[in-house]
């Protein structure tokens, strides 16, 4: 049996001598010096990307007590997206291990995303965001907290990596153009505050729905129905006990023990059919969702897609900004508006989908229309209007009913209309009132305060003190 034992003595010495970002090129150099059986010899690692991209590189040194088998340096960098609405950072670690002959990297960036599209970017089931991850070699990872807004695209390649986080803001960019996100925010001219507005609206929607004087005249229908059943009824047992007598035979078979009974005569009762009742609400597509609640009646200036709070917080600021350029397109005067008739906007009457009050200036000078297209210009300018909304005219009106509002429920049929033609014969020439514009919000949808009114992100004034004529 032979025995045969090696010694081997590594002595590792590891200097970094060139880390660094070079304009379109990046370049990593590393070299050790190893002493092994007493001869010394020098090794020299590099690597190359082949398809390096433009970084603004940042060092930020993140672990400082690397010791004898490890060494760690993460590189990072920030890169502008596309739209220049989200930045970018980048960051690449390099760790090196005693036992290992090559170095392995890991790079990550860190994408602005917002939490309202983080569904998005997983897709149906996660299928959206396992094939990006699949294709490019890399692991997306959302955060746990809410209110975190950023994603970090992780992989091994800094190639892999870059256009995977590509990818994603592709995502970003098609999911905001579309339909599928629904705008978040708008420009508000609340008319709520002024409550005998919101008691007409009570009123109006009661009516249609038949739950004040309409509910009376229904139970007085009822009643009547009940009272033409009782007679009906009354009549039947008069003629039952008129036709008593009827003469029947009844023979008795003795084989069988059975009864064979002969109705010689019947006598034929005819009923007078009911009067049939008018179409329910329900039938006509009308039901409660469809109304416009009125504690959040108002006029709108201009529809916002603010998907994190970055642009909310640019929004925010944008409305502060002008407040005075506002004030001198009103020329500093109280603006009143008046609400009268309805009308129909989409579809025709007996297949209505949204129905409003016409908005017309006291004394048709136009400052509100100039007051909001300085709102509107100011928004375009900062980049927060899509590019169709800002191609859009602007009209004013007063929304009462949408079909939109709609709420769906799997055991009904979706109803995308309603038929207006019994509410516009009632209220197509009604007469809302006048009222005073008092102030324009940054209004934030599905969230409400304490009046019931939407959320208010921010808020400019509206010149007031003189009464209407």
């Amino acid at each position: 049996m032979i025995g045969c034992r090696s010694l081997f003595r590594v002595d590792r010495v590891l200097r970094f001598t060139n880390t660094h970002f070079q304009g379109q090129r990046t370049y990593h150099g590393l070299s050790c010096d190893f002493i092994m059986g007493g001869r010394k010899k020098r090794v020299s690692i590099e690597d190359h990307d082949k398809k390096p991209k433009t970084m603004n590189s940042i060092w930020r040194p993140i672990a400082t007590n690397a010791g004898s088998c490890q060494e760690s340096l993460i590189t990072a960098a920030t890169v502008e997206s596309e739209d220049g609405g989200g930045v970018q950072e980048a960051s690449c670690s390099k760790v090196l291990e005693g036992d290992s002959s090559l170095s392995t990297e890991k790079h990550s960036i860190s994408v602005k995303v917002g939490v309202s599209l983080f569904r998005f970017i997983k897709g149906k089931g996660g299928y959206t965001q396992k094939k990006i991850e699949e294709e490019m070699g890399v692991k997306i990872i959302f955060p746990s907290s809410k209110e975190d807004e950023f994603i970090t695209v992780e992989g091994i390649s800094i190639d892999s990596v870059t256009s995977a986080s590509e990818k994603v803001q592709a995502i970003i960019n098609e999911t905001v153009r579309s339909r599928n996100l629904d705008y978040s925010h708008f420009i508000s001219l609340p008319l709520a505050i002024h409550p005998e507005l919101v008691s007409k609206l009570i009123n109006f929607q009661h009516t249609i729905l038949g739950n004040d004087n309409s509910c009376i005249d229904e139970n007085l229908d009822a009643d009547s129905n009940e009272a033409e059943d009782t007679t009906d009824n009354k009549e039947v047992d008069q003629l039952s006990k008129e036709n008593a007598d009827v003469a029947v035979d009844l023979k008795v078979d003795d084989d069988c023990g059975s009864v064979k009974v002969n109705l010689t005569s019947i006598p034929l009762v005819s009923y007078a059919p009911k009067a049939s009742k008018p179409s329910a609400s329900s039938d006509l597509g009308i039901d409660k969702s469809i109304f416009i609640k009125p504690k959040t009646f108002h006029l709108t200036v201009l529809m916002l897609k603010l998907w994190n709070k970055d642009r909310v917080n640019i929004a925010t600021e944008v409305l502060q900004s002008i407040s005075s350029k506002v004030m001198e397109a009103l020329d500093n005067r109280p603006v009143s508006i008046s609400l009268k008739g309805l009308e129909c906007m989409k579809g025709s009457l007996a297949k209505a989908r949204v129905l409003y009050a016409p908005v017309e200036e006291i004394g048709s000078e136009g400052r509100l229309l100039r007051a909001c297209q300085v709102i509107i210009d100011a928004y375009v300018e900062a980049g927060l209007v899509l590019e169709n909304d800002a191609k859009q005219r602007l009209k004013l009106h007063a929304t009462v009913m949408n079909s939109r509002h709609r709420k769906r429920t799997k055991w009904k049929r979706n109803v995308d209309a309603f038929d207006a033609r019994g509410i516009f014969k009632q209220y197509g020439s009604e007469d809302w009132g006048q009222y005073l514009i008092r102030e324009a919000h940054l209004s934030q949808r599905f969230s409400f305060d304490e009046n019931g009114y939407y959320n208010c992100c921010a808020s400019i004034p509206f010149p007031e003190n003189v009464e209407v004529e």
